[in-house]
């Protein structure tokens, strides 16, 4: 089963007639996009889009042999006049099937949000799943048959990707192609980034794929640190690198700190931000996490475990300090890092970059930056990436 995408932006397509944005700015060459459409074999249509005709000639291919032509937005779209000999766009009923003379089946998949889902079968046994801007599958089978491809609208709607892992329908040979790009994520790189991040990717416009073809699925690394100054995003960051997998355990080193209502505060923006199927666990003891086997540990931050750490030990004490607390906070740290060496989870933390501002007024202020500074980088050495957030933009240090 061959795939054709014909535009693979937002509906507004990239860039935005009209958008001043910086990202619509840079839209440029490869990373301009038209509003999404589907080209399979030749023969089925998904989404008519202006330009669909000139886009499909440019790809090499006509429309001249479509035989069925389907709708996945919950509107009609924009006024198109509809090339000749094509036929009238139609869209299937939630639930019901499709079957198609060039030996095609479809199944129309309800959403959780207006719109219909489309899963393709090709002649060749292959299944293809394509989902609608801003939708998620309502419900999926307890244990499908994972699908070779998926098309979807992964920056919008990540969770759509973490049901459908729940589920089995998406595992590790899926190929995930990103569509209804729009000027919410930087085109080029920082794109490229958070999409391999999800395990997913994106194409250029016109290109042409092989459901089931063997791809270079993007590498999701198992370990990452991510740094950064005090607001700079890195919990943001930290949170999006796994937003599009099930299950996760955030593990908060912070505590409640009864009585504080301005720490309150920033504990409730957090958890207000993380997706509901995540489990939360307040705890600093992180070893036991990591030596166990499970779902995947977000980690904030490294910071409060370590002033938590240097409580334990007593470290603003001087002479306690230099009668062994200091050594006995050095066998903590390599106990963390040997576990974070030897865990079989994936392992997104966060921590403070603190060794680039003033020094601190006080001792124990310069005790703590200096220790957080040989905590990070025991931690990063055991980290496949490493990145550093600075005014929300993630620059990578490894990986």
């Amino acid at each position: 089963m061959e795939l054709t995408l014909l535009g693979t932006g937002a509906p507004a397509g990239l860039p935005r007639p009209g958008c001043p944005c910086a990202v619509c700015a840079t839209a440029l060459g490869t990373d301009a996009r038209a509003a999404t459409a589907l080209l399979v074999d030749g023969s089925l249509l998904f989404d008519l889009t202006p330009g669909a005709a000139l886009a499909a000639a440019r790809a090499g291919h006509s429309l001249g042999g479509v035989r069925q032509v389907l709708l996945s937005h919950p509107h009609d779209g924009p006024a198109v006049e509809i090339p000749a000999g094509l036929p009238r766009p139609g869209r299937v009923p939630d639930g019901r099937k499709l079957a198609l003379l060039s030996g095609h089946r479809v199944r129309a998949v309800a959403l959780d949000a207006p719109g219909t889902g489309y899963a393709l079968t090709g002649p060749d046994g292959l299944r293809l799943l394509y989902l609608p801007p801003g939708g998620a599958p309502a419900g999926l089978d307890e244990h499908p048959e994972p699908y070779a491809m998926v098309v979807a609208d992964v920056v919008g709607r990540p969770d759509a990707l973490a049901k459908l892992r729940a589920a089995g329908a998406v595992g590790p040979t899926t190929d995930v192609i990103a569509v209804h790009l729009g000027h919410e994520v930087p085109p080029g790189p920082e794109l490229r980034r958070r999409l391999a991040a999800a395990g997913a990717r994106a194409v250029p416009d016109g290109t042409t794929l092989v459901v089931g073809a063997y791809e270079d699925v993007p590498d999701v690394p198992r370990r990452t640190l991510v740094l950064g100054g005090a607001r700079s995003g890195k919990s943001v960051e930290a949170e999006r690198r796994l937003e599009a997998f099930p299950d996760v355990v955030y593990v908060a080193t912070g505590g409640t700190r009864g009585g504080d209502g301005e720490w309150a505060s920033r504990v409730r923006a957090h958890r207000e931000r993380r997706p509901g199927s995540w489990r939360t666990v307040e705890t600093c003891d992180l070893v036991p996490l990591l030596e166990r086997d499970g779902p995947p540990l977000l980690v904030d931050c490294l910071s409060l475990w370590l002033t938590d750490a240097m409580d334990t030990v007593n470290a603003w004490d001087d002479a306690e300090w230099a009668g062994g607390g200091e050594a006995a906070l050095r066998r903590r740290v390599t106990e963390l890092a040997s576990a974070v060496r030897s865990t079989r989870r994936t392992v997104v933390a966060v921590s403070n970059e603190v060794g680039s501002g003033i020094v601190p007024a006080t001792a124990s202020g310069r005790r703590y930056r200096d220790e957080l500074g040989r905590l990070n980088a025991a931690f990063a050495a055991e980290c496949e990436h490493v990145l550093l957030v600075v005014a929300g933009q993630a620059v990578a240090l490894r990986g």
